[in-house]
């Protein structure tokens, strides 16, 4: 059963994919908030193909958090593709951070130019990286949209504890906001190169805002700190 499932919910998954960003096409030439909408709605889409195939419920807690401050930014685990969506739902139009290839994906990377994603080459230092962090800067202070970051640097296994990247305190120095930290455990629902989907409640948890004005590394700590253990309190 649990096989079928996760066969039915993939092909509803991308199928849905599909189907938006054919339906959202007209949004190209349209002003940026359409775009932006479409990508709510499939977040909205997607947490009822969970509860629909996989029975899955997606719960947010502490979303009060997210009230506390006018800006902020968001920096939080990341264990499956699901959370790029989902959190588009409880987030106010969240910028995102992403490599530089998936720009030039056909219509996909498109949409990601039009909502004003900022690209980055990872791992190697390139003129196309110089003056990232003023660029994010920038971006959020023009857009005043929140940032949305997974300073893990790349997907992990739930229970997984890699130390995150020090780039998360640079955005944090540069920004100036308060981060809000964000716990899920979207992996034990779709876990890291797996292709079976498990019947697993999703739980994400915004956490008590970082204030701005510490030490990079002090708040590399704090806020890697209290993600790992919010995710082991996350069953």
């Amino acid at each position: 059963m649990q096989v079928v499932r996760s066969i039915l919910f993939t092909i509803s998954f991308y199928l849905t994919l599909i189907l938006v960003f054919v339906i959202a096409i007209p949004t190209l030439i349209l002003p940026k908030k359409a775009t932006l909408i479409c990508g709510k709605i499939l977040s909205h889409i997607i947490i009822f193909l969970l509860r629909f195939i996989l029975g899955v419920k997606v719960t947010f807690s502490g979303l009060e958090n997210l009230r506390k401050n006018e800006r902020f930014f968001v920096a939080s685990a990341h264990q499956s593709l699901l959370e790029t969506f989902i959190l588009q739902a409880p987030l106010r139009y969240p910028i995102f951070i992403l490599k530089k290839e998936l720009l030039k994906i056909p219509l996909f990377g498109w949409y990601l130019r039009k909502i004003g994603s900022i690209d980055i080459v990872r791992d190697t230092t390139t003129k196309d990286n110089l003056n990232f962090f003023d660029k994010i800067k920038n971006n959020v202070k023009i857009s005043k949209r929140p940032l949305l970051i997974f300073p893990q640097g790349t997907r992990v296994k739930f229970g997984e504890k890699l130390p995150f990247k020090k780039g998360a305190g640079k955005i944090y120095e540069a920004l100036n906001l308060p981060c809000i930290p964000v716990a899920l455990n979207t992996g034990k629902v779709w876990p890291k190169n797996s292709f079976l989907k498990y019947s697993n409640d999703i739980k994400i948890s915004f956490l008590e805002p970082i204030e701005p004005g510490k030490d990079r590394n002090i708040f590399i700590n704090e806020i890697e700190t209290k993600i790992y253990k919010e995710i082991d309190n996350l069953t």
